[in-house]
């Protein structure tokens, strides 16, 4: 299993254990995780399950592809760092990974 940190907007932080192959988002929903909403279940057909990736993991996960790009237009104060998880694979490379939720999703 991976381990993943999700930090609310308030600061709360939750690790929950990821299953390899599925995705963060649903780690996030099989782990209860609030701020994750997931409306399009991760077809990335919405901004839903929008993330901010901490700054010491940008650059060991993979890149966004420009679908996923595209659909974060649609994600509330997007930044740098912002990701839908949905679009972020569960493999051992990423355990430990930590992301923080905003305030509001979409």
């Amino acid at each position: 299993m991976v381990q993943i940190t999700f930090i609310d907007a308030a600061g709360q932080s939750r690790t929950v254990e990821g299953e390899v192959g599925a995705t963060v988002m649903e780690t996030a929903l099989n782990c209860d995780v609030p701020g994750i909403e997931a409306e399009c279940g991760g077809a990335c057909a919405c901004a839903t399950c929008h993330v901010y990736v901490d700054e010491s993991w940008v650059e060991r996960i993979p890149a966004a592809q420009p679908m996923e790009e595209d659909m974060l237009d649609f994600a509330s104060d997007v930044r740098k760092t912002s990701r839908l998880s949905c679009q972020i694979r569960v493999t051992a490379d990423i355990d430990g990974l930590v992301v923080n939720t905003p305030e509001r999703q979409g």
